[in-house]
């Protein structure tokens, strides 16, 4: 750690004690502050989050992807409109024997996706540059993940080819979304849920594909 920034420092502490938080093993620690530190270095040329300051990034993308392991279903996941990875990297970080696709459209956040698996050794992440609804594979999905769309009907449609009989949409929301809900006509749960560091709460809202 001795050659680490002030700033780095911090982060890396905030880490440790969130990871402590929410009862997940310290052996996270070192490929997800990897993942950071290159996130962090790539922004600063390819604007790949909005978000630049290292110990929001911790909170607003780390913790924040991380507080939804207890939601995910199956072993085959998809995270649509990943954008640099989140949450589809820390989910492939705590999943290292699942599948996971990251799926986005825009080609500097794959590459910069292409380098993270190359630098972490994520054997088990496939990085996909293309459209959702252009998007085709063999295998279905037990868990469709995205915190990128603003309406949950939208996601489900152009999703729906994507999902497994039995498999869940995971949307990654932050106040209730009510109104969105209202639209859907698929059995569906919302989870409630607190960050290491993010006021207010969050929630999963679990949409069961009942096919």
């Amino acid at each position: 750690m001795s050659n680490l920034t002030a700033i780095e420092k911090t982060a890396h502490q905030q880490l440790e004690e969130g990871l402590d938080a929410m009862g997940l093993d310290q052996a996270l620690h070192g490929p997800l502050f990897q993942y950071l530190l290159l996130l962090n270095k790539w922004n600063q040329t390819y604007n790949l989050t909005a978000i630049r300051e290292l110990p929001a990034m911790i909170s607003k993308h780390l913790l924040d992807s991380l507080a939804i392991i207890p939601y995910m279903n199956g072993s085959r996941f998809i995270d649509v409109g990943t954008g640099p990875g989140l949450p589809g990297i820390p989910l492939a970080i705590t999943h290292p024997d699942h599948p996971i696709v990251l799926l986005d459209s825009n080609g500097k956040k794959t590459r910069f996706l292409n380098e993270v698996k190359r630098s972490l050794n994520l054997s088990n992440v496939t990085v996909v540059q293309s459209r959702v609804e252009n998007y085709r594979e063999l295998a279905s999905f037990d868990t469709v993940v995205s915190r990128a769309f603003s309406d949950i009907h939208q996601m489900i449609t152009w999703t729906q080819h994507l999902i497994a009989d039995q498999g869940i949409w995971l949307a990654m929301k932050g106040q209730y979304p009510e109104a969105e809900l209202s639209n859907i006509t698929f059995p569906y749960k919302v989870h409630t849920y607190q960050v290491p560091g993010i006021e207010g709460q969050r929630c999963a809202v679990i949409i069961h594909n009942a096919s």
